[in-house]
């Protein structure tokens, strides 16, 4: 049967979070760009579709846990009574939000716009048989990140008695850099657009929100540009801004670029790069950034000079390939379980429309 998502939804605005915000906090806020920070309160606490107001529009997220939204976000409340509120996500995941775009600099949407949306929703049985098989791929997914996390956790561990099992002089960051410079222009050099161009942007949002290399957004850049701002195989990348010393390593030869809210660091051959990358997960590196936040009553913003002042231990080349390729391994299995997550999105994209359409039939399907 043919619903408007008006008939669906009721769609409420979010609201700022600066009286609520707590880096600590239990809950959630999100934003059109994904996770943003943490709350003491939540906003509204059953499942909900969060559409984009402006900004980054096109596709809805899914929350069944207590949020909050900031103002760029719709959430909403859901008419459970015709349909199951994970169904109509799947459902709105199928459509590009951008369709409706209204707005002229800026992607936006309004509610009027949204509530004239017409959708073919099935009876529940029906919906509760298409989320059953789409879940299955989300637990399979889930069960992949609880496993990383514990890798993650792990491959910390051995490095963090590596380091204090090991004395050895302290140097500073900068005795390890081939190349440092911070990211392309996000406005003029990296623009984000919505088509594949071949050329992916890792961005703040990308970082705070743990987004790997194919969920990062494609970007527009001349070969000059590119060339000057390419990141190739070991560079480590740095957050400088809104949130610092977020540390990502590129594990793969991908063509990507980092915009200038990130810094970009290359090591040299007296380093390894995995064991550079291993002390800015350190906790004695997040109490350094802590710092340096700790010194600006602005928004937070790290000059490279700050990251590269931070100390580490010198070992010989010897010593630090010695502990990587104890660690390595584990990281490996790590970007393993992301690449399979990546091919049951793909799966998961290819399933969404035609169980929707209902191509599929769902009794030869077992989970």
């Amino acid at each position: 049967m043919v619903y408007t998502l008006k008939e669906l939804v009721n769609i409420k605005y979010g609201k700022n979070q600066k009286d609520v915000e707590n880096p600590n906090g239990k809950y959630p806020i999100y934003g059109t760009g994904g996770l943003m920070s943490y709350a003491d309160k939540y906003l509204y606490d059953k499942p909900s579709v969060l559409i984009g107001r402006k900004g980054s529009i096109s596709k809805v997220r899914f929350s069944d846990k207590p949020f909050w939204t900031v103002d760029t976000l719709f959430y909403t409340e859901v008419n459970e009574d015709i349909v199951i509120p994970k169904y109509l996500y799947y459902k709105m995941l199928t459509m590009n939000m951008s369709e409706y775009n209204e707005g002229t600099t800026i992607p936006s949407l309004r509610t009027d716009t949204l509530y004239r949306i017409e959708l073919d929703i099935p009876n529940k049985e029906i919906q509760r048989r298409v989320v059953k098989v789409l879940d299955s791929l989300e637990k399979k997914k889930k069960t992949n990140n609880e496993i990383n996390n514990n890798l993650y956790e792990m491959s910390l561990s051995i490095f963090n008695d590596f380091l204090n099992n090991n004395d050895a002089e302290l140097i500073k960051l900068e005795d390890c850099v081939e190349k440092i410079n911070t990211g392309a222009d996000a406005i003029q050099r990296a623009p984000i657009v919505d088509y594949d161009t071949g050329v992916r942007c890792i961005r703040i949002g990308d970082m705070t929100n743990s987004r790997d290399y194919h969920n990062w957004g494609f970007t527009k850049m001349n070969d000059k540009d590119y060339d000057n701002y390419k990141l190739i195989k070991n560079d480590i990348v740095i957050t400088r801004t809104a949130v610092n010393g977020l540390t990502y390593i590129i594990t793969d030869e991908e063509r990507v670029v980092c915009n200038n809210g990130n810094i970009r660091l290359r090591v040299n051959n007296k380093y390894n790069p995995l064991y550079i990358y291993l002390n800015t997960k350190t906790k004695d590196f997040r109490n350094y950034i802590d710092r340096i936040n700790g010194e600006t009553s602005v928004r937070p913003n790290m000059k490279v000079e700050y990251f590269t002042s931070y100390e580490i231990k010198k070992y010989s080349l010897e010593e630090q390939n010695k502990i990587c390729n104890v660690i390595k391994p584990l990281f490996n299995k790590i970007n393993e379980n992301k690449k399979e997550n990546y091919n049951l999105e793909q799966l998961r994209d290819t399933l969404l429309p035609k169980l929707m359409n209902g191509e599929v039939d769902l009794d030869n399907i077992e989970i």
